[in-house]
């Protein structure tokens, strides 16, 4: 694995000594499952933006809303 040095808060370097307590195998763990974690919330975030502003394009743009109405009535029940 690569290594990377950064610098961190005193409570960071607390619970970071309490890593095991958590369930983790050491200090590494905590750090990538946090950055896991953390790729996974962001993504998540932009998702959620991308759909709203879908949502909101599909709002302002009739014919779309035609086009899907008119799909959605043909649409088997």
């Amino acid at each position: 694995m690569v290594q990377a040095k950064f610098s961190l808060e005193a409570s960071h370097i607390q619970f970071l000594q309490q890593c095991k307590w958590y369930g983790f195998k050491d200090k590494s763990d905590v750090v990538r499952t946090a950055l896991d974690r953390l790729y996974t919330a962001l993504a998540q975030q932009r998702l959620c933006e991308s759909a709203a502003l879908y949502a909101e394009v599909y709002d302002n743009d009739k014919e779309t809303q035609g086009w899907t109405d008119a799909a959605l009535s043909e649409w088997p029940t």
